[in-house]
């Protein structure tokens, strides 16, 4: 929403005075001096007028959990223990979880209430790098580098996936990079060139990695760095 808009909600004062109120130095958000009435304000952003507050601000939350197996990456399901249950209730309320892993993966988790946020994050199109640590049940074949940057045919979707990097570490094991992130894609690309994955970890998306002091179960708070990686 526009900063004139909310100043202009105000019963008193049209559209034309909250420009002028702006653009005079009057209207300050998340306390500081904002002179453009089309700055775009969010819901987490506090407004004042005169000193007066307008529009408090909602807390906002970008958590990271180290998530363990076992637990459905979803905030409620009436069958599994949800990841939810790893996190202090009173930040449940609007929490969303930023890219699913499936219940037996693990690694790096984000959860937020910011919905604009986490679009940046998971959004193909934006092709954001996540970075998986994978063990295969059988030893990956040479040519399998050459068939994720060529790009995997998914006949259900009717897609090739962008290009993706795969460093093999081990007869059975790799680092794989993808930009996507699509359904269980990592695992689908596996099983397209005859492998199948049985462990998957995730090590970071953008520039977003799984901090090394967090213990499986764990969260913390990102740091502001680390959210404003994603912008």
């Amino acid at each position: 929403m526009k900063l004139s808009r909310i100043i202009s909600n105000r019963n008193d004062i049209s559209r034309k005075q909250a420009n002028w109120l702006i653009a005079s130095g009057r209207v300050a958000v998340n306390d500081v001096t904002c002179r453009e009435p089309a700055a775009e304000v969010n819901r987490f952003s506090s407004v004042t007028l005169n000193g007066q507050t307008l529009q408090a601000g909602e807390p906002c939350h970008y958590l990271m959990l180290h998530k363990p197996a076992g637990y459905l990456s979803a905030t409620l399901d009436a069958t599994h223990t949800t990841v939810m249950e790893l996190i202090a209730p009173e930040l449940h309320p609007d929490l969303h979880i930023a890219g699913r892993l499936d219940r037996a993966s693990t690694g790096l988790l984000i959860l937020t209430n910011d919905g604009a946020w986490s679009r940046q994050l998971t959004e193909p199109r934006i092709k954001i790098p996540k970075v998986y640590r994978v063990t295969t049940e059988h030893p990956i074949a040479p040519e399998t580098q050459a068939r994720f940057i060529e790009g995997i045919w998914f006949a259900f979707e009717q897609l090739t996936t962008s290009p993706a990097q795969l460093d093999i570490l081990a007869p059975r094991e790799a680092r794989v990079t993808i930009y996507e992130g699509r359904y269980h894609q990592v695992k689908r690309m596996f099983h397209a060139v005859g492998n199948r994955v049985t462990s998957l970890h995730r090590e970071s998306m953008g520039g977003i990695e799984l901090d090394s002091n967090l213990p499986p179960g764990a969260y913390r708070a990102l740091t502001p760095g680390e959210i404003r990686s994603i912008h």
